[in-house]
């Protein structure tokens, strides 16, 4: 070490701070050239930048290196206060405090003249570009405001409940509002009904009684859960209605035609996809390749609807689809990022009509590993229309009428082409989660049905290795063209996070040894461990809770998850901004004809658009989950002090969350009902546990509970805990241990316990047996 330092090697913070000087990306490469290193040099350096990020003073993220915990250049943000010297302050919106910690602060710098758009206050939700200050005094990052997306509002959704003598009170639909009713007076109403969902203003908010609020509009009834999804709808903001504009634009539109276009008509693709969809969006064919230097191997085609020839760049059609950035799905109806005319008609690949498409054809070896690519506008003729279930059916002998003369000549090659592309992805080894995702099923009035767990098939799993083959090919053909895109990135998991697992698995007498760079197979081998062993659905649950978040982004850090150097979405234009922009950028790279990317398209500008489709997409989880328990909580009203067996599916430091083994149900247990003594947060364990018997309450344990309370209009739930905790050997609470899992009963008692908080629960969910994706 000494001696290469002689020779003029850098000093550990020189490359530190090279490195949080550069704002471009930054390797060992760029890293190399900046000190003059040699080839020979390259090996001590990589071991020095691994020892920095062991230690925390950079971060890998695949090829690229950072400073710890950087934020993009662009991102969307909360103006949250302002500072003692009266400058804006504001935190990232998709910031979670749960799996990240404090947030970062960050400083708005407003110029004398601001541009129109830009003029921004407390409240406010804006499009930032962030630099890093060098001497934080209490704020870490700088910024400049692109444009104000969202003003603050004054503004409290609920349901209006009328009273006999007139007026009414407001039922807050926010689940941190359960229980703060508004009184509205009669002259308030509005006009408002019984069961309507309406928008209020807060008039006075007192001290004592209740706070009073004017309907200022009425949003639709809710007098039949049938719609029960337009309280996530208005309450996250989501566009309904499209421009009159942009449904001229749509009803315009004329079915593609062969000119400019190869014409594959006589190719048989088959659309598979759930039998309710109304979207087909892909479509897919497979045959041997005759090729006699390619034994044994494939050619794959995937058709994706060409959503770019309907959609151009600028127009109405276009600004309503970036404003969704997605459709979004609920149980009973579907909120479409395009107008059904192009959806539902002239993008979707049915049957027996000719229509649009990009397709990539793909050649794969033998060995499943993909040789080559190429891509193609063409008019195409899907063969079939296909459900999951019915292809599997069919190769597993028990085909039908539509699926009988499919057999031998498409499905068969289709599912031999996957066996072969399986091998490579199992030598790839992405990130093998199991956790089931369940599904709402409703009765013809709106109401649960009930909830099943669909089954993984092969046939979910053949679709989707050949989506990730397209998206992969995508990403590749626009880097070798040197054109922007939009990649689909996933971060590896940040040191805090591995080291919080590598002390939870100590726990469990379970070893992980990181050495060198941190791959998914890591994570699966612990996995395998614990695979029908009752730790099984924790280990699951928690090695989820160490990843980092997948999101679009304009500059490209690989897909941790699918352990993908490069990755873009391409598959699915219909419902997904990015997509659309990947199609554009191969259509401008590939000289494919019109509806190509914009020259005044950049990495700067796109950078803008990823981050914005990165808040819709979290919106529009996070509306389809709080969907989901409003139909569960209005299902289970009607069994307050009925019993139900679950699992602890979060641990925090105000309770206990539950997740109900029948329906998926979430739900609180208070920490103050868990007994007469004090329960410790203790953060290694995942666990809650008392101070003086040492009962343990920890995440994946299967308990017995009582609903005590309902709110359906919140969706929330809430419990009391009916089952016995355990306890480690010799009551031992804060300290890990290898016992673990001998541990021994102990009763806890009802009552009450000071203890509070307010920490805040965090799940996350990936398709049952299916790797991460992204």
């Amino acid at each position: 070490m000494a001696k290469q330092r002689d020779k003029g090697f850098p000093e550990r913070d020189a490359i530190v701070a090279f490195i949080r000087a550069s704002t471009g990306k930054i390797g060992t490469r760029e890293i190399a050239r900046e000190f003059g290193l040699k080839n020979a040099d390259r090996v001590e350096l990589k071991r020095i930048l691994r020892e920095l990020a062991d230690q925390g003073a950079i971060e890998k993220r695949g090829r690229k290196i950072a400073e710890p915990a950087a934020l993009p250049a662009t991102l969307m943000a909360d103006i949250s206060g302002r500072d003692a010297d009266g400058e804006l302050i504001a935190t990232p919106t998709a910031w979670d405090e749960v799996e990240s910690g404090e947030p970062p602060k960050i400083r708005i710098h407003i110029p004398r003249r601001p541009q129109p758009g830009t003029a921004a206050g407390v409240g406010d939700r804006a499009m930032l570009r962030i630099e890093k200050l060098d001497d934080a005094e209490g704020a870490v990052y700088r910024a400049r405001i692109i444009k104000v997306v969202d003003h603050a509002k004054s503004r409290v959704l609920g349901i209006f409940r009328a009273l006999p003598d007139g007026g009414g009170r407001l039922i807050p639909v926010d689940k941190k509002q359960v229980g703060r009713e508004l009184n509205i007076a009669r002259a308030d109403t509005g006009g408002a009904e019984d069961g309507d969902l309406v928008s209020v203003d807060l008039i006075r908010s007192r001290g004592f009684g209740l706070a009073s609020g004017k309907v200022k509009e009425r949003l639709g009834s809710l007098a039949s859960e049938k719609a029960v999804s337009l309280i996530a709808i208005h309450s996250h903001e989501i566009p309904q209605a499209f421009s009159p504009a942009a449904l001229r634009d749509a009803e315009a539109a004329k079915p593609a035609t062969l000119a400019g276009r190869e014409d594959w008509r006589e190719l048989p693709l088959v659309t598979i996809d759930p039998p309710d969809a109304k979207d087909h969006d892909d479509a897919v064919h497979a045959e041997l390749d005759p090729d006699p230097n390619n034994k044994g191997g494939y050619i794959v085609h995937v058709a994706i609807a060409d959503v770019a020839f309907y959609v151009r760049p600028g127009s109405a059609l276009d600004r309503d689809a970036l404003t969704r950035g997605n459709s979004v799905y609920f149980p009973d109806r579907v909120v479409p990022m395009l107008p059904e005319r192009i959806s539902n008609d002239l993008c979707s690949l049915v049957p027996g009509e000719p229509r649009g498409a990009l397709a990539v054809r793909m050649v794969i070896g033998a060995d499943g590993r993909k040789r080559s690519h190429s891509f193609h506008r063409i008019l195409m003729r899907s063969a079939a229309k296909l459900n999951y279930a019915q292809a599997q059916a069919a190769i597993d002998g028990r085909p039908d009428d539509t699926t009988g003369s499919l057999l031998d000549p498409i499905l068969k090659p289709l599912y031999d082409a996957y066996a072969t592309v399986k091998k490579a992805r199992d030598e790839r080894e992405p990130l093998d989660l199991d956790i089931p995702e369940r599904k709402i099923l409703l009765k013809p009035d709106g109401t649960v049905d009930r909830v099943i767990v669909p089954e993984r098939l092969d046939a979910h799993k053949l679709i989707e290795e050949f989506m990730i083959l397209a998206n992969v090919a995508a990403a590749e053909m626009l880097e070798k063209k040197a054109l922007p895109l939009i990649y689909r990135v996933h971060d590896e998991p940040t040191l805090e996070k591995v080291h919080n697992l590598q002390e939870f698995l100590k726990t469990l007498d379970l070893p992980f040894a990181k050495s060198g760079a941190l791959r998914p197979s890591l994570f699966n081998y612990v996995l395998a461990q614990v695979k029908g062993h009752d730790a099984e659905v924790l280990v699951n649950e928690v090695v989820l809770r160490s990843q980092s978040q997948a999101e679009y982004a304009a500059e490209n850090y690989g897909h941790f998850g699918l352990n993908l150097r490069r990755y873009a979405h391409f598959t699915s234009p219909i419902r997904r901004y990015a997509d659309l922009v990947v199609h554009r950028a191969l259509i401008r790279g590939l000289g494919l004809g019109e509806g190509a990317l914009p020259d005044t398209e950049t990495v700067e500008t796109l950078s803008e658009v990823a981050a914005q489709i990165s808040v819709t997409e979290r919106r529009a989880m996070k509306a389809e989950r709080e969907t989901a328990d409003r139909l569960i909580a209005h299902f289970l009203a009607d069994r307050i002090g009925s019993t139900f067996q679950g699992r602890i599916s979060g641990v925090t430091r105000s309770g206990l969350f539950v997740k109900l083994s029948d329906t998926g149900a979430d739900g609180l247990i208070p920490i103050r009902t868990l007994g007469t003594e004090y329960f410790n947060y203790d953060e290694t364990r995942h666990a809650l546990v008392g101070t003086r018997s040492g009962a343990m309450h920890r995440l994946g344990d299967v308990v017995d509970v009582r609903l005590v309370e309902a709110a359906p209009v919140a969706g929330a739930l809430r419990f009391e805990l009916l089952s016995e905790g355990t306890v480690a050997p010799h009551g031992r609470s804060r300290r890990p241990g290898a016992g673990d899992s001998m541990r021994a009963k102990a009763k806890t008692h009802p009552g009450r316990s000071p203890r509070k908080g307010k920490d805040k629960g965090k799940s996350g969910k990936s398709k049952k047996g299916k790797p991460f994706k992204g």
